[in-house]
């Protein structure tokens, strides 16, 4: 396989009821719970990040490949890969081998270095959008960078953005993610809801909040504003409500209606990159932006993301006009994973991405007969590396409004089942696919969620 693990993909499926039949295994959740009381005491909230809440949050002890252990010794099969970076499974050979060599050359440098000129290389052979490329360590410094660029670059003040589009948790673009509809206002003219106390009231005073999907929305904003949009920023593939496909024209109606009055048009590929294509979701739905920001996968799970864009807009931090800093951009040791996976999924693209797509599609479509067998109706969509379940009664979703629609106390109950059961999915219905995800774990995971979808 890709990341060089032991892998069984090429066996042959397992009947479903050979699955069932296996014994059900005890999960215990001892050590977890004392370790939460004990997070509790010294950590807010006892996690890290909000995305981790629960009644019971995860504490794993271990991972390899497509499984991981938590402290109780309880096994899952992971399709959440750390949210997405580990493209090339848990601790991928090459990643740890990268990561030690360097760690012994050095952690931190506050210095040029060769690595990360090695991978802008990369990055530029890569990216159909990189010209230039300035890095960064996590995506919402990447988002943030773009956004601060295209409003130097133009001069302009307003930023596009749709709703249901998540581009990092800072101030100035955490709105309207998930709102609530009784805030939201009109469909077709939003209202920019903020995500948090905290966020000063100003910040949405140059925004704009449109309806992803919508072009003749876009083009009203632009009849009405055009001399004040600085960009148009969206996930191309939108990954964080749902996983929802641009409907036909609408990217090429955004790169034409950008271009043609003047603004920046901007991709957030930190969950698509290097995910769904060599070049990411530009790459796969065949438009070129302006700049475009990646992370996640580009590292394998090291803390590293990339803002590209052309040579001309690119070249308005390159002129320090508009400042872009931070003491760990490049950092050594991330860019010596980054260098290993974007190489490798560069040099063996043919190995890896028709058959990631494969399984993810294969699992796609046992997902729907499962369903179909016991009555649910369950939505299965997405490309295959990335995808995502609805329950729903709805043909399509296509926005927030839609996915806001379907059934989410159901699929809370979806997803509590699989995790019960030792499949790990994003609870809002996201899932993942790896290298290291074998065609008899596909199997076991059809069958366990067809256990489940018979009692929901």
């Amino acid at each position: 396989m890709a990341a060089g693990h032991a892998s069984s993909s090429a066996c042959s499926p397992r009947s479903s009821t050979d699955l069932l039949e296996k014994p059900v295994q005890t999960r215990r959740h001892d050590q977890a719970d004392r370790l939460y009381a004990r997070a509790r005491q010294v950590i807010a909230g006892g996690v890290s990040s909000d995305a981790r809440r629960a009644d019971r949050p995860l504490f794993v002890d271990h991972a390899r490949g497509a499984e991981l252990w938590d402290v109780d010794g309880n096994r899952y099969l992971d399709y959440v890969l750390g949210q997405g970076p580990n493209l090339l499974g848990h601790a991928a050979p090459l990643v740890a081998d990268a990561v030690s060599d360097q760690v012994r050359r050095g952690v931190a440098y506050a210095a040029q270095h060769e690595l990360e000129a090695q991978v802008a290389e990369r990055l530029c052979s890569m990216v159909p959008a990189a010209e230039l490329v300035r890095f960064n360590s996590v995506g919402s410094e990447a988002v943030h960078g773009a956004i601060r660029l295209a409003r130097g670059h133009t001069g302009r003040p307003k930023i596009v953005k749709f709703e249901g589009n998540y581009h990092g948790w800072l101030d100035p673009v955490l709105y309207s993610v998930h709102p609530d509809l009784a805030l939201a206002g009109d469909a077709r003219h939003p209202t920019a809801v903020g995500g948090t106390a905290g966020q000063p009231r100003h910040d949405a005073d140059d925004l704009i909040v449109l309806p992803y999907n919508d072009l003749p929305a876009v083009a009203e904003v632009f009849a009405r504003s055009a001399d004040e949009i600085a960009a148009v920023i969206l996930e191309p593939l939108l990954c964080n409500t749902g996983c929802i496909t641009p409907a036909p024209g609408y990217l090429e109606g955004l790169r034409e209606l950008t271009q043609q009055h003047g603004s920046l048009l901007i991709f957030d590929e930190i969950i698509t990159g290097f995910r769904v294509a060599p070049g990411g979701a530009g790459e796969l739905l065949g438009v070129v932006p302006d700049l475009a920001a990646f992370g996640k996968a580009m590292a394998g799970g090291m803390q590293v993301s990339a803002l590209v864009g052309s040579a001309e807009v690119m070249g308005t931090i390159a002129d320090g006009k508009v400042a872009h800093a931070g003491t760990f951009n490049s950092h050594p040791v991330g860019m010596a994973a980054a260098d290993a996976v974007l190489r490798h999924l560069d040099e063996h693209r043919d190995a890896v991405y028709p058959p990631l797509t494969a399984a993810g599609q294969r699992l796609m479509a046992g997902l729907r007969a499962a369903a179909s067998k016991h009555g649910v109706p369950l939505l299965v969509d997405g490309p295959g590396p990335v995808f995502q379940t609805y329950i729903t009664d709805q043909a399509a979703v296509t926005d927030y409004r839609t996915f806001a629609a379907c059934d989410r106390a159901a699929m809370t109950r979806f997803h509590a089942g699989l995790f019960a059961a030792g499949i790990s999915i994003v609870p809002r219905g996201l899932w993942f696919l790896s290298t290291e995800h074998t065609a008899d774990q596909v199997d076991e995971t059809i069958a366990v969620a067809e256990s489940v979808l018979s009692s929901l």
